[in-house]
């Protein structure tokens, strides 16, 4: 089902080459963005070339905004949304500056979670091509090292909000140093996102638990339907791909993760009363690497409202269903599988058995590697709402501690489980 939903996106309408400058009258609608001098903001001449170049009624007759091999220095929010028939040909690098200030104060609502972002970019047939070598910069390391594993800090923006996009491509593109999540669809569908290169580390501290590179999501959908994320490489400090409110039709695949927590579903379940889904996501070919913390984890709110969203909220209703993960490569992940319900407001403790969102249909297979763990799968479902559905098999992975394959299926309501048997309840709870 989702080849055929795809199929329209695999042969874009891409013009055969790019010229450097416009030579001729039918050339008019392609605007080269000039790099602004010394060091200055380009980030003006950049919103004018989406401007001027970005709007085209007829698909037949496309605009092209062309970045040169060079550096744009950033030092202003942008808002280029409401595109239509565009070509983007990234060839230099954007970098942000490091103005905290300034962005604290300016970064752009992204309109979930009280989140925000640096550039609200999005359109209808928008094709943007890196070559594999077309940077965003977010120079990163001023707010890892600023926010100091705060949470969510309010203001810190995104790097870039894909909004109100539907049937665009999105290939060969870097990103590096993300400020805080890398790439947040949302309101979108029908996205294509291949052959992308995130790297978003804290290069003063080795990742830990509570490292300072926090919220460097490479990237979450939200309220989005028919995305797909096709060969990239993530090495960051949190999520690699996170499907949140409202992600349907989610196909990840031939991916490699590096260094963070993994494939997540959720967090989801945060605003009191709300019904979100999560549904018919398929994950496949993935190579999870340098001990990372799970191949994939599923979390939700408790059902006890506290706090408000980002770093509060609780209660929400709705399901996650229809999730396949299959064929996983794990190198020395520190755990395997989980799936937590414990979710709460500043790590607040209990509650663990009161969330209604419910969780079913969920199949792990043909996972094979090594671990650094006795568990393949720890399940701490709520009591209010057990999981259903739950199916793993097929799974070659060594503990790389003992020698011996992993034995333990830790469990909390988890109602007939296939595959495997439930060994024991979870060791501990589990708010991540």
């Amino acid at each position: 089902m989702l080849g055929k939903l795809l199929l329209p996106l695999l042969a874009p309408a891409v013009a055969a080459s790019y010229v450097a400058k416009p030579q001729a009258p039918q050339d008019s609608n392609t605007c080269i963005v000039e790099p602004a001098t010394n060091g200055s903001d380009s980030a003006p001449a950049i919103r004018d070339a989406f401007a001027r170049c970005g709007h085209n009624a007829d698909a037949n007759d496309r605009g092209k905004v062309v970045f040169k091999n060079e550096t744009y220095h950033i030092q202003s929010v942008m808002n280029t949304t409401g595109l239509r028939n565009v070509d983007v040909d990234l060839q230099g690098t954007l970098l942000w500056d490091q103005n905290i200030p300034y962005w604290l104060n300016h970064s752009l609502p992204v309109g979930y979670q009280n989140q925000s972002s640096a550039w609200l970019f999005g359109g209808e047939n928008v094709h943007w091509d890196g070559h594999g070598y077309g940077t965003l910069d977010g120079n990163g390391q001023v707010w890892y090292d600023f926010v100091n594993g705060t949470n969510n800090y309010p203001g810190r923006p995104h790097q870039i909000t894909v909004t109100g996009s539907r049937d665009s491509v999105f290939q060969g593109i870097r990103f590096v140093q993300s400020q805080m999540w890398t790439v947040t669809i949302i309101h979108s569908e029908n996205i294509l996102m291949e052959d992308i290169y995130v790297n978003s580390t804290d290069t003063k501290q080795e990742v830990g638990f509570d490292f300072s590179s926090l919220n460097t999501d490479g990237a979450d959908t939200v309220y989005a339907n028919n995305i797909t994320f096709r060969r990239w490489v993530v090495d960051n400090g949190d999520d690699s791909i996170a499907m949140k409110a409202n992600s349907t039709n989610i196909l990840i695949e031939d991916c490699r993760f590096h260094t963070g927590l993994g494939i997540a579903i959720g967090s989801i379940g945060q605003y009191d009363g709300e019904f979100e889904t999560i549904e018919n996501v398929t994950a496949r070919n993935i190579q999870i690497l340098d001990k990372m913390r799970y191949g994939v984890y599923v979390k939700t709110w408790t059902g006890r409202s506290a706090g408000y969203p980002p770093n509060g909220g609780g209660g929400g209703l709705g399901y996650a269903a229809n999730m396949t993960f299959q064929n996983f490569t794990l190198e020395g992940a520190t755990g395997i599988f989980a799936v937590t319900q414990c979710t709460s407001y500043n790590d607040a403790t209990g509650g663990c058995d009161t969330s209604e969102f419910h969780i079913r249909d969920l199949v792990l297979e043909d996972w094979h590697g090594t671990a650094v763990s006795d568990v393949v799968a720890a399940v701490q479902c709520s009591a209010a709402r057990p999981c259903t559905g739950i199916e793993i098999r097929d799974i070659d992975i060594v503990d790389t501690v003992n020698g011996t394959a992993p034995a333990s299926y830790l469990c909390d309501n988890v109602d007939g489980p296939k595959g495997f048997a439930c060994t024991g309840p979870t060791w501990e709870e589990n708010n991540r």
